[in-house]
């Protein structure tokens, strides 16, 4: 996958360069108005799998509109690490208390420009009490879930990864950063 490339400055909007930067060992995008080195921008985001204590069973949501399962997600704020962004997306999408949480992997998604961190959240209630966001979700045993999944996604990626322990992720293009 070819890496996402910056355009323009996000100080001053011109155009950039390439520039050899030794301690990079490589070319980075350089602001000829700035005169400054502009190194890659990029988002960062917090996906689950929630599972019930005996961690047979997960939990998985639709939404926006939606028809297909995906893992409970979202983007981590200023200042925030991780863990307490995973922790507080179940708690606002789900109505749900973490009661462990570990990490798994991350993953750079290229489609959103997004580095994804995984982790496994171990909730003790099984009713959720969900919020606008969340259009449906279910409680699923291990293969079904499996099945149900959204099919070549990330989110399949991370569960098959977890629950196997090999990790394969899909193709996605990147988008020109602008």
């Amino acid at each position: 996958m070819p890496p996402v490339r910056m355009i323009h400055c996000m100080q001053c909007g011109a155009k950039l360069e390439e520039k050899y930067l030794a301690s990079e060992e490589k070319n980075i995008p350089w602001c000829p108005v700035c005169n400054a080195y502009r190194f890659p921008v990029f988002n960062a985001g917090v996906s689950m799998i929630i599972t019930n204590p005996k961690r047979d069973k997960v939990l998985l949501i639709r939404q926006y509109g939606g028809d297909e399962y995906i893992l409970c997600a979202g983007y981590i704020n200023r200042g925030e690490d991780a863990e307490d962004a995973a922790i507080r997306e179940i708690r606002e999408e789900l109505g749900l208390e973490v009661q462990f949480l570990s990490f798994n992997r991350s993953h750079f998604y290229a489609p959103s420009n997004t580095l994804m961190f995984n982790f496994t959240a171990v909730v003790s209630d099984a009713d959720a009490v969900p919020n606008e966001e969340i259009d449906s979700w279910s409680w699923m045993g291990i293969d079904e879930a499996r099945s149900r999944i959204r099919r070549n996604s990330l989110a399949q990626a991370f569960l098959n990864g977890y629950l196997s322990g090999t990790w394969n992720f899909p193709q996605t293009p990147a988008k020109p950063y602008k």
